[in-house]
């Protein structure tokens, strides 16, 4: 019988160090009955609270954790984007550093991977967060599902499960962490949800703000148009073109009457029109050719260790 692949879990860290060694053994307790190969990569997003000394650590005392740090905080996407081009496992498990996320929820992923989903999402069904986060998150997500016809729950939840092809075709910058499923899926690849068990915050606080949801936004109009309208652009810009000129009519009939005014919302409309597709038009030249590394790293663990090391087939 063929012995399972590799396991690599991916924990972006920002400013999580009292909630590292927890983390890392209630991985240990989740994995090691699966009797399967494991690496964990905590990425430390520029943190000023001592993560990054406690990730050596905790990399010193075990050999297949691995840490990579960056020289300031870059953000989620990029994050992910760095465990991504690190991960050797043939399954790719993200998970936040908080503790919110339960470890012991990890043998059901690989599960629902094992049983033929490329993506499988995590889907916080009972939320231990504010209402004024969970109300946005939920409507943001409603907006996310209408729009792409990716039908989830929990977008954003950062507990994932991944073969590893998805991982090397799907290239991340930005914000576009949330929307990874979409991009599977826009290349073909299965996407499923799993409810999973969500724990109330412990350590450190929420990085949600209101300023997050209109940057979402933004970042959905994008992810949408991109994976509607990648190969086919003059069909988004026909469209919004040939809106505009049907507009422009009784704007021209009504210029007889209020002549200034109308002048005025014309100029407006088109300064505002010509910005938001000249952000769109961006967005598909970088998506065309995204960044290889939207992130710089200071230091890795290999960096203190001064060799790289084997994995054993054992669990972290």
């Amino acid at each position: 019988m063929t012995p399972p692949g590799l396991l690599s879990l991916v924990v972006p860290v920002f400013n999580e160090r009292e909630s590292l060694g927890p983390l890392l053994s209630e991985i240990d307790a989740a994995v090691k009955p699966l009797n399967r190969a494991a690496e964990v990569w905590f990425v430390d997003d520029g943190s000023r609270d001592g993560s990054w000394q406690t990730i050596v650590e905790l990399a010193a005392m075990d050999p297949r954790v691995r840490g990579v740090k960056f020289r300031r905080n870059f953000g989620k996407a990029a994050a992910l984007a760095a465990g991504f081009s690190l991960a050797a496992g043939d399954i790719v498990l993200t998970l936040d550093a908080d503790l919110q996320d339960d470890p012991a929820e990890i043998p059901r992923f690989l599960e629902a991977v094992d049983a033929g989903t490329d993506v499988v999402s995590g889907w916080k069904k009972v939320r231990h967060d504010p209402w004024h986060k969970v109300f946005p998150s939920r409507v943001f997500n409603g907006m996310v599902s209408r729009l792409t016809g990716v039908k989830l729950h929990d977008h954003n939840c950062g507990f994932k499960a991944y073969r590893s092809a998805v991982v090397r075709e799907i290239h991340l910058y930005g914000e576009l962490h949330r929307f990874v499923p979409i991009l599977a899926a826009a290349r073909g690849f299965s996407v499923g949800e799993l409810p999973i068990h969500h724990r109330p915050r412990k350590f450190g606080r929420s990085k949600f703000g209101a300023r997050r949801f209109l940057k979402g936004f933004f970042d959905l109009v994008h992810v949408s148009a991109r994976c509607t309208f990648g190969n086919r652009p003059m069909h988004l810009f026909g469209h919004v073109a040939l809106f505009a000129a049907l507009l422009a009519l009784p704007c021209i009939v009504l210029a007889w009457w209020y002549l200034y005014a109308t002048i005025a919302a014309i100029v407006l409309l088109n300064f505002a029109g010509t910005c938001f597709l000249t952000g769109l038009a961006c967005e598909f030249a970088l998506g065309a050719n995204p960044p290889s590394e939207p992130y710089a790293v200071a230091e890795t663990t290999e960096d203190r260790t001064g060799s790289s090391r084997t994995q054993s087939t054992s669990a972290p």
